[in-house]
């Protein structure tokens, strides 16, 4: 795509707070809140902190802390100030996040007390300062005096500066759409974290069609509870938001399914960007008990009563979901078959995207009115997608990719960069799929986790999951190779197992005929030997995918 068809993202966001200067739209659910012209107002306070910390254009400013108005502050500032911003997980345990600071060689980190009393200072030798991203206070200072001074008397600093501080003193650089913006790391799915390398024109390609293709503005609201520090939550719960004056409430962190929809209830949102994991166990424990009675299953039969029931389900989800959401966007793993089947059933305004953070994250995406079920949407406008085989719409191949959203490449690992690229200039996903007529994009697996069987046969283990997590008592699942054997990791529902004054016999016995039942269904080159059950929940990162790799 043309460099002259992407808006910059520092350009939507001041266009904005010339707009709604003084309307708020960063919120914690605790209340603490921030106008534009606030933002604006810690932006250049934090630039001149930048300044007496002589940070010059490409110097490396880290992020490490939970979702927050903040945090989004910290963000905008740094972006502003052409440094390399680094998100990391908050998640990562403090001996990654000091590993990612120093392999990134971040000068300024901002975290929260509780997070760098954890790490090893020791082993950031390029560390220069830490900023407690809760209120903008020092944490370490290496350079020494000049900047404590600074801190000391930065309201006299700022008020020298700006007089009368207001939108027209707000300019951002935006003439850099081919320059780093940020190292963003993976979040470990299927290995270690990568640094990826993505320009602000990277970021700015997926605002652009955010904002072309959804419609959005200030009158609307939306709940973020994806991490910042992936660039799903990134893009499409603030910089896309933040650019349409949509109001953002952060929730800090993906919640549980009650909180989740007390929080929906009470914001109302326009939209809900999650994984499949909340939308899964929203409709195992409020949907599925409902319809899987006996007799509602026969009235289903019936076809007049049957649409009464899915047009009052529909209703009642749409209720407990704030009653304004037009947009149920869903990405990052796919969705299970029978949760989609049902969304499908009831009319529920819901899609699912594909995208990879070596995208920034956008690869393919449709409306839920044209969307295509089991599908991941259809390629978006300012990228080319191909399939590695002979036959794009029948033999499952790579995913490959090009366009206006791919990274540069790795940070600091040129082997990892040049694997991730064909001869031709296409970037491997990894991803393992199909393509239909219409251009709708089927994803089957992970190039990674697929299984060759003793035949030759593919199986993806991806697909025999989604069958085994529908099954009575199944919570979770991992299928691997054992000895040349398929296996699958289960994790049961402990709670009603507990409920129903199960022993382990029993669960076992129950486990048993899951896999009796699913092996049915499959193909006999991909049937289950044996379930081996777990005590704990699967590891998962933060965006709730599993850690596969771990697994093994």
């Amino acid at each position: 795509m043309a460099r002259d068809k992407i808006t910059h993202f520092l350009t939507y966001f001041q266009n904005s707070a010339g707009l709604y200067w003084d309307r708020e739209v960063l919120s914690n659910i605790d209340g603490i809140s921030y106008t534009y012209g606030q933002i604006c107002d810690n932006i250049e306070r934090l630039h001149i902190l930048f300044e007496a910390a002589d940070l010059k254009k490409g110097d490396k400013i880290a992020i490490c802390a939970k979702n927050s108005a903040q945090w989004c502050v910290a963000f905008l500032a740094s972006t502003s100030y052409e440094a390399v911003t680094v998100p990391l997980l908050n998640d990562f345990q403090p001996e990654s996040i000091t590993a990612l600071v120093h392999h990134s060689e971040s000068k300024v980190l901002f975290t929260n007390t509780e997070i760098w009393k954890k790490l090893d200072i020791e082993s950031m030798p390029l560390l220069q300062v830490a900023v407690n991203v809760e209120d903008y206070t020092i944490l370490y200072n290496k350079i020494g005096a000049g900047l404590d001074d600074c801190f000391a008397n930065l309201e006299t600093l700022f008020s020298t500066k700006f007089p009368n501080f207001s939108i027209k003193d707000v300019r951002y650089p935006t003439n850099n759409l081919d320059d780093l913006a940020l190292i963003n790391y993976t979040s470990g799915t299927t290995s270690d974290p990568k640094g990826v390398m993505l320009t602000y024109g990277n970021v700015s390609s997926n605002t652009t069609y955010a904002i072309e293709t959804i419609p959005n503005s200030a009158d609307n609201t939306i709940v973020s509870m994806l991490p910042l520090a992936h660039m799903y939550g990134l893009a499409f719960e603030f910089l896309y938001q933040v650019a349409a004056g949509c109001h953002i409430h952060f929730l800090g962190k993906v919640p549980s399914p009650k909180v989740l929809l007390s929080s929906l209830a009470n914001i109302r949102p326009f939209m809900i960007v999650t994984v499949p994991l909340v939308v899964e166990k929203i409709f195992r424990n409020s949907v599925f008990p409902t319809i899987r009675q006996p007799f509602i299953k026969f009235l289903m039969k019936i076809p007049v009563i049957s649409c009464c029931l899915k047009n009052k389900i529909r209703k009642r989800l749409l209720d407990a979901f704030g009653r304004k959401l037009e947009y149920l966007i869903i990405g990052g793993a796919a969705i299970n078959k029978e949760v989609e089947d049902c969304m499908k059933d009831i009319r529920m305004p819901y899609t699912v995207g594909y995208g990879m953070t070596e995208c920034a994250p956008l690869l393919a995406y449709e409306h839920w009115k044209k969307f295509a079920k089991q599908s991941c949407g259809k390629v978006v406008d300012r990228m080319e997608i191909r399939i590695d085989s002979e036959d794009q719409e029948h033999v499952v191949g790579e995913i490959q990719v090009r366009g206006a959203n791919v990274m540069l490449g790795y940070y600091k690992n040129p082997e990892a960069t040049a694997a991730a690229f064909t001869e031709d200039g296409w970037m491997r996903t990894g991803d393992l799929g199909i393509i239909d007529k219409k251009g709708n994009v089927f994803i089957k697996g992970r190039s990674k986790n697929m299984i060759l069987s003793a035949n030759g046969q593919n199986i993806y283990p991806e697909e025999i999951e989604d069958r085994l997590n529908v099954q009575p008592y199944v919570v979770e699942s991992v299928v691997v190779e054992r000895d040349k054997r398929i296996v699958a990791l289960v994790y049961p529902d402990y709670d009603r197992v507990s409920q129903e004054s199960m022993d382990e016999n029993d669960l076992a016995k129950l486990m048993e005929e899951n896999r009796i039942k699913l092996n049915l269904m499959l193909p006999l080159y991909s049937r289950i030997s044996r379930i081996e059950l777990r005590k704990n929940e699967f590891e998962k990162t933060p965006k709730r995918s599993i850690k596969r790799f771990l697994y093994k």
